[in-house]
């Protein structure tokens, strides 16, 4: 692949969905530059801005439009169907469906499941949502494709987990199209929905509670502005003030799963204080692209490209079971995040990266080392996760100190660190696995004692270790295996 990014994005990323297409040969520039764009927006935003070729945004407007008109003229009972949240329905929702308590109206386009016919005029669904169905879900396959990619993932990598391409005969679709209405007054006054509670804040967000979808990606669209994403630093951002032709791309939990938590789903919520006295309400057009319910979601991919996978997610899960599991926020958004990264070909007008390489070509400082940043980086990564294995299951509680705190330490017996080597069991002899605790190619060697090939597996990509140095890290694997065969007993 390419070198870590360290450059970051002022604002979500915009990337046109025709540069994300993937052709046969050699990728473009200017594929290289989106592809970077769109991980390094997931990675700080857990968003990014797709803009549509020209034709799509006429469909996508007439499909708003014909939700505005679809949910103006229902009428109400006190039989309407609200939905239940029970998780075994995760694939089985369909047609028209109300929440009362969050002002909300969903009609949910289902392939293999909607009738899209009715005998009864006030029944008939959304117009065009089959040609919306299509046209975002092709979409949202070329933008997983291309998040497989800056993974350096194989290019079937979710082959195996999607939907036929298309549905066989009787096939139900896991993926949906929900078109959505927040907010509508009319719906409002004939449910009494909380828009007029004394509580602001459940006024402005009345899903108070921040949503993780369960998809691999979702593609959203609406006709206002309404849509906040949590980012990197805590901070909610409205992402959806769009141009026409432009939707709002986000990770969900399966996808969170399925890359080993490299890729953080985006928390969300919607805000509806403007909506108040609104004859329409915001209608969106929200596309799920879902894992089939008879798939499993496992990592053997992420391993084979030679990512770590911690322990949490090295055993496979029903694709059915993970739907109707509850996934607490808390350990989802405490989980390392997506890697990104940058390319050493551009195109002549690619400015800021232009001048980025340039500095980079200049610069003493970033002479690369073998083995490359991007492994060491993530053998200590998989090293302070094993780590934090073994105190997981002995109950302590660790806290990894600094480089600054360990500088003069870490070769010494008499340290801060002595305490918790010693609950741990830690053997001696054995370099204690802080991030900065070993050298480079021990770290390398250290990572190859537990999962043998994986560093080999790098080097056929990544041309991380050239042949004279083969020898060499081959010695130091094979030393380290030895030296620290007594931490296998320390996991067991």
């Amino acid at each position: 692949m390419g070198a870590m990014a360290g450059r970051a994005l002022p604002s979500l990323g915009r990337v046109q969905l025709t540069d994300l297409i993937a052709s046969e040969g050699l990728p473009s520039d200017s594929y290289k530059i989106s592809m970077s764009t769109l991980s390094q927006s997931l990675a700080q935003y857990s968003a990014a801005i797709i803009q549509f070729p020209l034709g799509d945004d006429a469909l996508l407007r007439s499909g708003l439009e014909s939700a505005r008109l679809f949910f103006h003229q229902r009428t109400y009972a006190a039989t309407e169907m609200v939905r239940t949240s029970d998780p075994r329905d995760w694939c089985k929702t369909s047609g028209y469906y109300a929440d009362p308590q969050l002002g909300q109206e969903t009609y949910d386009f289902r392939p293999g499941l909607t009738q899209m016919e009715s005998t009864n005029p006030m029944e008939l669904p959304p117009a065009g949502l089959p040609d919306m169905f299509a046209v975002l879900g092709k979409a949202a396959r070329d933008i997983l494709d291309a998040i497989s990619y800056s993974l350096n993932l194989r290019s079937i990598s979710f082959m195996e987990i999607l939907d036929n391409f298309p549905l066989r005969s009787n096939e139900i679709s896991s993926s949906v199209l929900s078109v959505c209405c927040h907010g509508r007054s009319s719906f409002q006054a004939a449910h009494g929905t909380l828009i007029g509670h004394d509580d602001s804040q459940l006024v402005m967000f009345p899903d108070h509670e921040p949503q993780m979808d369960k998809s691999l990606i979702t593609l959203s669209k609406s006709d206002k502005a309404g849509l906040h994403i949590r980012d990197e630093h805590g901070r909610w951002l409205l992402v959806d003030d769009l141009g026409p032709q432009e939707a709002i791309v986000y990770p969900g939990l399966a996808l969170y799963w399925a890359t080993a938590g490299y890729i953080k789903p985006a928390m969300h919520r919607i805000e509806v204080s403007s909506l108040q006295g609104n004859m329409y309400g915001r209608c969106s057009l929200s596309f799920k692209l879902m894992p089939r319910s008879m798939a499993t979601l496992c990592c053997s991919e992420m391993v084979a490209a030679g990512h770590g996978v911690g322990s949490q997610f090295q055993h496979p899960i029903g694709v059915d079971d993970f739907m109707q599991s509850y996934h607490p926020t808390d350990q989802v958004l405490n989980r390392h995040g997506f890697q990104s990264y940058t390319f050493s070909s551009a195109p002549d007008g690619a400015g800021s990266l232009k001048a980025t390489l340039k500095k980079r070509k200049t610069s003493t400082k970033c002479k690369p080392l073998p083995p490359s940043k991007r492994l060491r980086l993530e053998a200590q990564r998989v090293l302070k996760q094993r780590v934090q294995d073994i105190a997981d299951k002995k109950g302590i509680k660790l806290r990894f100190c600094s480089l600054k705190e360990c500088e003069e330490h870490i070769h010494s017996l008499d340290s801060p660190c002595l305490s918790v080597r010693t609950e741990l069991g830690w053997p001696q002899g054995v370099p204690f696995v802080h991030p900065h605790d070993l050298p480079n190619k021990a770290k390398v060697g250290f990572l190859e004692a537990y999962e043998p090939g994986w560093a080999a597996s790098q080097d056929m990509e990544l041309n991380l270790i050239e042949t004279g140095q083969a020898s060499q890290h081959s010695a130091n694997c094979n030393s380290l295996f030895h030296n620290h065969s007594a931490y296998y007993s320390l996991g067991s």
